[in-house]
């Protein structure tokens, strides 16, 4: 949050209840969730998502625009300019008190506050729209607002450029893995052959009895691996689970051993395939199979593959979706791959995967990199707004103390005690709406 040990000549301190109104949701929440991308009406939430989907409801439909909307529990906020519903009534929509009030600049300076979300707490009466705002002159607010606009938008270029390059190296990623699985790689001759004649499949017992083990903290105690730890060719343990280690008495049979491939079989992770690889005793979930290889058959060269989309389009075709989408061992052990004729290629297959895509390693983190300067900048140009160093200063400006009268005084003549009235419901036309995850500008 900004510090105002001193405010720039001509300006002074509001309060957001000064700028804003609230308005309570209820008349906007969508009845159904029945969302369709045909539709006419995004329905929006103020936290990440945004547009949780569309909807063709006609009755409800906020207009009144621009606006914010203020998620009245986290206080992630969303500047909109085009018609709405909305998906729950944990937010207040914010309107100008008055027409002296730029809504833009004060969604700017929501931007660079930062409060501490507790459960159940909602923040915009009891806290929010006390927070002091540091208050332009009108003629220097458009200045800013000028300024902004300028800079974010060569600073969203930027980002959509490095966008553009990180889903490029998606497409080489996949690209390599074509090329290496078609035989490009080497001089040998591939032909395809079964995962089953090259490796023991393993899964997890169906034992009640492992049902009596509790998750525990204890770091030295078992490590259970589930398909949220299995992703494309890496083990991820930055949130691990662990069990007491009686539980492999129980369940000896997948008992994980280094360099086992693991493979999951089960929900949106399906085909995900990594080597264990951690110097630690673990054990697996009914949702990891264990895909245990004899010498003829590399690790690396196997989980390359499962993760390949040319390996995708074969096992995913085999998925069954009762409750869940799920593959059996069955399926996993007549997949099909192809295998050079001379054993030792693999190798060579491998170093050549990985030359490649090192280089796409080393570029995203490059890309990464940029991307979080790029918010650290577009967070330094609003503040540096707010602080008065972003436009020079005019000492014929109508000093901000005189506006902010005038807006107090506004807001009282109107009868706006921070709270707005809603709109008269009714049906509206609705303007077109936005694609799924456009980027709104502001």
């Amino acid at each position: 949050m900004i510090e105002f040990d001193t405010l720039p000549a001509g300006w002074t301190i509001a309060k957001f209840e000064d700028l804003l109104n609230y308005i309570q949701p209820t008349n906007y929440i969508v009845k159904s969730t029945d969302y369709k991308d045909t539709y006419p009406t995004p329905v929006l939430t103020a936290g990440k998502s945004f547009i949780k989907g569309y909807t063709n409801e006609t009755n409800g439909i906020f207009t009144k625009l621009p606006t914010i909307i203020f998620d009245d529990f986290t206080t992630a906020t969303q500047f909109v300019n085009f018609p709405f519903k909305v998906k729950s009534s944990a937010m207040k929509i914010l309107q100008p008190t008055c027409d002296l009030v730029n809504i833009k600049l004060a969604y700017y300076f929501m931007q660079t506050v930062h409060l501490k979300g507790e459960t159940h707490k909602r923040f915009w009466i009891s806290e929010y729209s006390q927070i002091p705002v540091p208050l332009a002159p009108l003629n220097e607010q458009k200045r800013i607002i000028d300024k902004i606009e300028q800079l974010l938008t060569d600073l969203d270029k930027g980002i959509e450029y490095l966008e553009t390059t990180k889903q490029q190296l998606k497409v080489y990623r996949e690209s390599v893995l074509k090329w290496a699985f078609e035989g490009k790689f080497t001089k040998s001759k591939m032909q395809f052959e079964k995962i089953g004649t090259h490796a023991n499949l393993i899964t997890k017992g169906a034992s009640p009895k492992w049902q009596g083990f509790n998750y525990t903290n204890d770091s030295s105690q078992l490590l259970f691996v589930t398909s949220e730890n299995v992703r494309e060719n890496y083990i991820d343990v930055t949130e691990p689970k662990y069990l007491n280690l009686g539980f492999n008495q129980i369940q000896k049979r997948s008992i994980l051993q280094k360099d086992d491939v693991l493979f999951n079989l089960v929900g949106a992770s399906i085909g995900r395939a990594a080597i264990y690889n951690l110097d630690r005793i673990a054990n697996i979930n009914q949702a990891v199979a264990i895909i245990r290889l004899k010498h003829t058959l590399s690790n690396k060269y196997l989980s390359y593959y499962l993760n390949a989309e040319v390996a995708k389009q074969k096992y995913l075709g085999k998925v069954v979706d009762v409750a869940r989408a799920n593959l059996s061992l069955t399926d996993v052990s007549n997949l099909e791959i192809p295998v050079p004729l001379v054993s030792s290629e693999q190798i060579k297959i491998i170093q050549e995967i990985e030359s490649r895509l090192s280089v796409c390693d080393k570029i995203e983190e490059t890309i990464e990199s940029s991307l979080q300067q790029a918010e650290a900048l577009r967070l330094s140009i609003i503040k540096k707004a707010f602080e008065g160093k972003l436009v020079p200063q005019d000492p014929n400006d109508e000093p901000a103390e005189k506006l902010l009268e005038r807006i107090i005084a506004l807001r009282k003549a109107q009868g706006k005690q921070g709270k707005a009235k809603p709109e008269k419901k009714g049906k509206v036309k609705a303007e077109k709406k936005p694609k799924r995850k456009e980027k709104i500008e502001i």
